[in-house]
């Protein structure tokens, strides 16, 4: 399996605006096949480093939640967060880039998998997802699809 898998997606709108519309993790359900919501921590309100976030995730009848960390927010730029489960086990970090283009912007997402042989063990039993791989690349596909769609509408 791969430590990390990236999706590209070029976005006819501006990078500052695809930016803040990831950034709003609370719309992230909007975009997201697997990820039905999120809610800001520790009065945060903002997409800015040391932010945290809860996420509800959900794949079938399987539903977890996990807790991200802000470690990069460069507006028009970067958007990264670490992901944990349960005692703060890693899981993942997750990557937004925004490059601009003569008509919008390039977004690729990215997903690097932190997780422990354990973890990876786990993960099945907890999320129904045996080739994570496989299964975050095609739901950056969907995610990168949806959010084009949302930012091209203005």
């Amino acid at each position: 399996m791969a430590d990390q898998v990236s999706v590209s997606e070029e976005i006819g709108a501006p990078a500052e605006r695809v930016w803040a519309m990831v950034a709003d993790v609370t719309r992230m359900g909007e975009w997201s096949p697997e990820t039905k919501g999120a809610v800001w921590l520790k009065g945060a309100t903002t997409a800015t480093p040391g932010a945290s976030f809860r996420g509800t995730n959900r794949n079938g009848k399987k539903q977890w939640e996990t807790t991200a960390t802000i470690i990069a927010a460069d507006p028009g730029k970067t958007l990264s967060f670490k992901v944990t489960a349960v005692a703060g086990v890693k899981v993942s970090e997750w990557r937004y880039d925004f490059d601009d283009t003569e008509s919008g912007c390039r977004v690729t997402e990215t997903w690097i998998d932190r997780r422990n042989g354990l973890t990876k063990v786990l993960g099945k039993p907890i999320s129904g997802v045996d080739d994570r791989e496989e299964h975050n690349k095609a739901g950056m596909v969907e995610t990168l699809s949806r959010l084009k769609a949302a930012a091209e509408a203005g």
